[in-house]
């Protein structure tokens, strides 16, 4: 997670990575501990982090508790300060990053290889080993030299995949937007997941977006 707005569609994805069976190494940039805070009033502590993790995943896209299952033991968490993590070195086995929300400042420092903290330095590493990396941009309007930037992470390899909701597929509630954005980055990285209704076509035929 890096510091850019939208904490829910960082939750989203992790509550559907964990339904998927799939373990997490979990880090949570300084900006993002941030923005977590005015998102939501949780103060994500790195001595408490299972207590602060478990209480923000429990909340849906409007704050309120929802019915969320949500179990923590797949989820390993790194500090962004620690240069030494596991996520640090290719030898370290993952099947892939994802980063989410991208802030511009994140994806400037990913796509210049700078590694200032785990999270580029991780994102960089996922980049090197020529595994999938998916950066979920999430602002507006985009500078020339973010989509430079961005350009550049594409070409490097990396799905670039807009924190942009598709109306299709019949939203009513703010979760369902956010649950798409989750699946449009779940579906970048080859994860299965039933977030939201896939378009068949008009007829029953076919699939868009």
């Amino acid at each position: 997670m890096s510091g850019a707005s939208g904490t829910p569609y960082a939750a989203s994805v992790l509550r559907a990575l964990l339904a998927a069976g799939e373990s997490v190494d979990l880090v949570v940039s300084r900006a993002s501990r941030l923005t977590l805070l005015d998102e939501t009033g949780i103060s994500f502590r790195d001595a408490h982090w299972r207590e602060d993790l478990g209480e923000w995943l429990a909340r849906g896209a409007d704050g309120k508790p929802a019915s969320f299952d949500v179990d923590l033991d797949a989820v390993r968490y790194w500090s962004a300060g620690d240069l030494a993590a596991g996520p640090s070195s290719g030898s370290y086995a993952t099947k892939g990053m994802l980063v989410v929300p991208a802030s511009t400042a994140c994806v400037a420092g990913v796509a210049l290889g700078l590694s200032k903290d785990l999270l580029q330095r991780a994102a960089s590493v996922t980049l090197k080993e020529r595994r999938p990396l998916v950066v979920a941009v999430r602002e507006t309007p985009l500078n020339g030299q973010t989509l430079r930037h961005l350009v550049t992470l594409d070409d490097a390899g990396a799905s670039v995949v807009p924190a942009s909701p598709g109306f299709y597929a019949g939203a009513t509630h703010i979760q369902d937007l956010v649950d798409f954005v989750a699946g449009r980055v779940l579906d970048a990285a080859g994860v299965e997941h039933g977030l939201y209704r896939r378009w068949r076509g008009a007829l029953g035929g076919g699939s868009a977006d």
